[in-house]
């Protein structure tokens, strides 16, 4: 993928990460470690009662990001398949006998079509997100 159109995915989905660890995540940070600190208080517990409330206090921290990095990776593995269906696409056109620039400027149109696409998938995809990441029970 050229640079100019990678770089433009990753500032548009680095946005979006940040916008949810802004609104969601960060908030859920301070909970799992007040969460944690409230374990550690609880001196007539025993070592093994202790590390099971902060494992209790880290399961919604954990959930959110699994939750998170599945989309992404869900999200990257449509964008690749973008981008090998134009690879595919500038082989076959180079295979006809097509010169360098024709085959260069194919993909250049296909892969920021696909960049274009997915730019454009990221609101749905922050909208799920933080609708998922808001049913997590704290």
């Amino acid at each position: 993928m050229a640079e100019g159109q990678q770089g433009r995915v990753q500032t548009a989905v680095e946005d979006m990460v940040q916008g949810l660890e802004r609104e969601y995540i960060r908030k859920m940070q301070g909970r799992m470690f007040r969460c944690s600190a409230d374990c550690c208080d609880r001196h007539s517990d025993s070592m093994a009662q202790v590390h099971q409330c902060i494992e209790r206090c880290h399961t919604p921290m954990a959930q959110a990001q699994s939750l998170v990095t599945h989309e992404l990776e869900k999200f990257q593995d449509r964008l690749t398949r973008c981008s090998m269906h134009c690879n595919d696409k500038a082989k076959d056109l180079f295979d006809s006998g097509a010169k360098e620039p024709a085959v260069k400027a194919l993909v250049d149109r296909c892969v920021g079509a696909c960049v274009d696409e997915h730019v454009n998938l990221l609101p749905s995809m922050t909208r799920r997100l933080k609708e998922s990441l808001s049913t997590i029970p704290q």
